[in-house]
């Protein structure tokens, strides 16, 4: 790790073992805890989401942002948001005002509006240990092909420079 200090991001949008392979994959992520998350009213609901731990001297905190609004439906208010908010959960205000400079810089790359908010993170519940780790202990499953794999393809195929080794390598 550099000199300079990891930061932690709460990240929600679709099915929380779903954002734990993406982020998990990233180079420069040393941790992903999957769980439930809640900001402050009126978002204090809990939703799935994440929290990665990163390096932004290997992982710059825009490129972090690009990859959650491309591997989640960032455009769509469809009606699971409430348990898949898509979100960017800070823990201080600059922080936020970073993530929101982010995402409206990014805007014009998409056709729709973005729905991702930038939120406090007030509370984090982690997942039963038998569903943390979904992807890496089985990879095969049903779930994983349909939902996680074509999410890392993407990957691959978009950021390939920004992965771990071992994913770019897997196929």
């Amino acid at each position: 790790m550099s000199l300079e200090a990891e930061l932690k991001i709460g990240l929600g949008g679709g099915c929380h073992w779903c954002t734990e392979a993406v982020f998990q994959a990233l180079a420069g992520v040393s941790s992903v805890e999957q769980g439930f998350i809640r900001s402050e009213p009126p978002e204090d609901a809990w939703s799935e989401a994440v929290i990665a731990t990163f390096d932004p001297s290997v992982l710059p905190l825009e490129s972090l942002v690009e990859i959650h609004l491309r591997t989640h439906s960032s455009t769509s208010r469809h009606k699971m948001r409430g348990k898949y908010r898509s979100a960017i959960y800070v823990y201080d205000a600059g922080t936020g005002v970073k993530v929101g400079r982010t995402l409206r810089a990014l805007q014009p790359q998409f056709e729709d509006p973005l729905v991702t908010c930038v939120l406090t993170l007030a509370g984090f519940k982690p997942s039963d240990e038998r569903f943390r780790n979904y992807y890496a202990k089985g990879p095969e499953r049903p779930f994983c092909k349909t939902y996680i794999d074509p999410k890392l393809t993407l990957l691959r195929k978009q950021y390939g420079k920004v992965l771990k080794e071992t994913a770019a390598a897997a196929e």
